[in-house]
């Protein structure tokens, strides 16, 4: 199962959050060159086979760490057959290799507690409490909604998604009046649960670790995403039957949580915590503090060993990760940097001048731009051109660079993979025919925002 707790965005943000120091080496505008349109294109074409992963049955990994690595190298060609100072490219990429070395420790302490938690039982006991309540199908969408909303801060929302989708394909496998307008409530709670907190979507955390906010700033988003949230969820509610789903209990067998569990869960919410503290406190980096809730899970794996004779092994929870996921990002954010570093985001950047959009329509734009494209790239894109904005602003784009790849199926990770546990039900079509719910829920958010951060100020 992929997961995608979390991703460390640690370029000039994680000098910040570290107190290193340091303003980065000047270098040059090189998009007018054979280099700068050549490396657009090598973007533009491997981004469209990382889009179109499902018809072409490869993974996005491949094209992602292929156009990644051959973007840079490309670069550092041209400075050498030009005879430009190479200093300039080692800066990058050690700065590349910081971002991407702080990606791999998070996610992997990330990673490791949820499938740890997997392997224990604690999301199929949650998955059968849901199923044998009785619950009719307008309950169990409100049910999974919320569920959704609030586990995604804490657990991330593909996670989340995942487990959820679980949840209601395991409820109803036929009723498509219950099943579309579930996993969209659960795509879209997840997605607005997530866009809140720093720990809940890839985007929310890489504008916290770039510095563009303390960790309680990104809490004050939590009205925008409720209140867009609910509207979406009580529109499509008005599509769900009130019938009780068939289920027959005596063929499901009760899990039981495994010895430990609890602890377990406990040591999570002291990881987040550790992170939190590490980050905004002692000003180191946020995964400093993951990996020290990992070295208390392998220390409580080995009390759990000595106690009941076998622990829930960290070892096998590692075994389990998806390296392609960790991949996907390393290739990702290396071709956004040689973007960056070539000059084409700063071209992109001008949007943001209030000559021609301004910073508030260009925000509420990347919304859109994330639902088409994807949010990862698109966030890391603006975090690196770094336009001059308040700490209003960059709350915006936080919340519609997480909330709007809900508009599209495919637009988020919680999307895609929701589309892969209801295949044939869960469609682009099937989706899409719900959409303008969304989109009023999208619109309703952003007056949220506006509401509160222009006109009554708070949050600044």
């Amino acid at each position: 199962m992929l997961k995608f707790l979390m991703m460390l965005s640690l370029s000039s943000g994680l000098l910040m959050a570290s107190g290193g120091g340091g303003e980065a080496m000047a270098h040059s505008d090189i998009t007018m060159t054979w280099v700068g349109f050549s490396a657009l294109a090598i973007f533009v074409i491997g981004y469209y086979f990382i889009a179109m992963e499902e018809k072409y049955h490869i993974d996005k990994a491949k094209p992602a760490l292929l156009i990644g690595t051959f973007m840079m190298m490309l670069v550092a060609v041209y400075y050498a057959l030009n005879g430009i100072n190479m200093d300039l490219v080692h800066y990058e990429a050690n700065h590349l290799i910081l971002e991407i070395a702080g990606i791999f420790f998070f996610l992997l302490v990330a990673m490791t507690y949820i499938e740890t938690l997997i392997h224990m039982n604690v999301f199929e006991k949650l998955k059968y409490s849901l199923i044998s309540k009785g619950y009719t199908y307008k309950q169990l969408f409100w049910i999974t909604g919320f569920i959704a909303f609030f586990l995604s801060p804490i657990a991330d929302n593909l996670t989340t998604a995942l487990i959820l989708a679980t949840v209601i394909i395991t409820i109803e496998q036929k009723k498509i009046e219950f099943l579309v307008p579930g996993a969209i409530n659960i795509v879209v709670a997840a997605n607005a649960g997530g866009a809140w907190s720093p720990f809940g979507d890839i985007t929310t955390l890489m504008a916290w670790t770039a510095g563009k906010g303390t960790f309680t700033d990104f809490l004050f988003l939590f009205p925008a995403a409720i209140v867009g949230y609910l509207v979406t969820a009580f529109l499509l509610s008005r599509f769900v039957p009130n019938t009780v789903p068939e289920i027959d209990l005596s063929k499901e067998i009760e899990p039981v949580m495994a010895n430990g569990a609890k602890t377990v869960m406990a040591l999570g919410i002291f990881t987040i915590f550790s992170a939190v503290m590490s980050h905004q406190i002692l000003h180191l980096p946020a995964m400093w503090g993951m990996m020290f809730g990992l070295a208390l899970l392998k220390m409580y794996d080995y009390r759990l060993k000595k106690k009941h004779g076998e622990g829930f092994g960290v070892y096998k929870a590692l075994a389990k990760i998806e390296n392609n996921t960790l991949l996907f990002f390393f290739g990702i954010l290396a071709a956004v940097g040689a973007l960056y570093f070539i000059g084409w985001l700063a071209l992109a950047a001008v949007v943001y001048d209030p000559s021609v959009l301004g910073p508030t329509w260009s925000n509420i734009g990347v919304g859109f731009l994330s639902a088409i494209v994807d949010n990862i790239p698109v966030m890391s894109a603006v975090l690196k051109a770094n336009p001059t904005m308040g700490l209003d602003q960059w709350m915006l784009v936080t919340l519609t660079a997480g909330v709007g790849g809900s508009l599209i199926s495919f637009g988020s990770a919680a999307g895609v993979g929701v589309m892969g546990k209801l295949p044939g039900i869960y469609t682009f079509g099937a989706h899409m025919k719900y959409s303008w719910t969304i989109l009023i829920g999208y619109i309703v958010s952003c007056s949220v925002w506006y509401l509160q951060y222009q006109v009554f100020h708070i949050g600044h």
